[in-house]
């Protein structure tokens, strides 16, 4: 018999181990022409890594537990230290002789803070249901990501796919669901992303996910249309997801459920020369609204921590080293204030 919800505490996080290796550089070149590096970093990288590592930097008062597999590399070493510093557990961190711990290359120009990945899929791609075990798990919430970006678990499996049958046993077992995606623009995205919409009780996604997974288009002659975010994200809700859609984009986010309830929540507005890079962002907002929704708090608080804790993100290049304590975080909505957005 699963244990109760509220005697429940922790966040599991599963999926992808990444080693980023960020590069500043001076602008984004043309075919065979040259760019400077200005900068360089090795940090985390992937879902499951960046979620935890911002809930560790937040201060997040309850367990936090890492799955997954990396190599029996330097890299692989590199990722369990870190999570050990961080008080994550690396128990069920795997190391495996079978492939290289997955990396990623990240071209981050310096005047946009836009970003283009090179990506090794490495551990990550053999990652697979029989890695997973919730039997006796005490943590409240599992997060899983990316979906499209692991080999072992985008195969079919029951469910749909492997990845669903890991949330459904983890829904099971009395565990809340969460899941991310990456962003991959083919025919193949709702084919792997709807069977698992049953099995969650929250899926994070931005507007170009969300288009791939429903067909409609959110942008608009480069712009992001409110309207039609909140259309797609209803119809996704529909799909089978028990809580909440949260769709982020750079000017807000938005929660909704099958019910029609919605909450939009504005992005901060940040001045000129404070992104240094937008890579990890979304991570950290979803790190933010898991560590509200852990604590039992609204979802609009929620929402408010996490576009504050992405703000916080935005200002250093790597994914997790600008995020700020919870209370730092909330407290750039002061300093900021909010983009001016006028909901649908």
């Amino acid at each position: 018999m699963p244990e109760p919800l509220n005697t429940r505490a922790g966040i599991i996080a599963a999926g992808n181990w990444i080693v980023d290796h960020v590069k500043v550089i001076d602008r984004w070149p043309s075919q065979d022409s040259l760019a400077n590096i200005l900068r360089q970093h090795a940090s985390n990288g992937g879902s499951a890594y960046n979620v935890l590592k911002d809930l560790a930097r937040m201060g997040a008062p309850f367990p936090l537990e890492a799955v997954g597999l990396v190599g029996d590399d330097e890299g692989g070493r590199f990722i369990r230290e870190d999570c050990t510093r961080h008080r994550i557990d690396v128990t069920r961190l795997r190391r495996t002789p079978a492939a290289p711990t997955s990396y990623t290359d990240v071209m981050t120009e310096q005047a946009s803070g836009r970003r283009t990945f090179f990506h090794c899929r490495g551990a990550n791609a053999e990652l697979a249901p029989e890695h997973f075990d919730f039997d006796g798990s005490r943590a409240r919430i599992f997060h899983l990501g990316y979906l499209l970006l692991l080999d072992g678990l985008d195969a079919p499996g029951a469910s749909g796919t492997a990845a669903a049958d890991v949330l459904r046993t983890a829904q099971a077992a009395g565990l809340k669901t969460s899941a991310d995606l990456v962003s991959e623009i083919s025919a193949r995205v709702a084919g792997i992303v709807r069977p698992a919409l049953p099995h969650l009780d929250y899926l994070f996604l931005n507007e170009l996910e969300l288009t791939q997974v429903t067909g409609i288009e959110t942008v608009c002659e480069g712009a992001v249309v409110p309207e039609l975010v909140a259309r797609a994200a209803v119809q996704v809700a529909g799909g089978g997801v028990r809580e909440w859609v949260f769709v982020h984009f750079p000017a807000a986010v938005l929660a909704c459920n099958a019910h029609g309830e919605t909450h939009w929540q504005p992005a901060l507005q940040l001045p000129a020369g404070y992104v240094q890079g937008a890579v990890g962002a979304g991570d950290a907002l979803a790190s933010g609204v898991l560590y509200a929704l852990h604590e039992g708090l609204p979802v609009a608080e929620a929402l408010t921590l996490g576009v504050c804790t992405a703000a916080a993100s935005l200002a250093h290049p790597t994914c997790s080293e600008g995020v700020r304590p919870a209370l730092e975080c909330l407290a750039l909505a002061d300093q900021f204030g909010y983009q001016p957005f006028v909901s649908p």
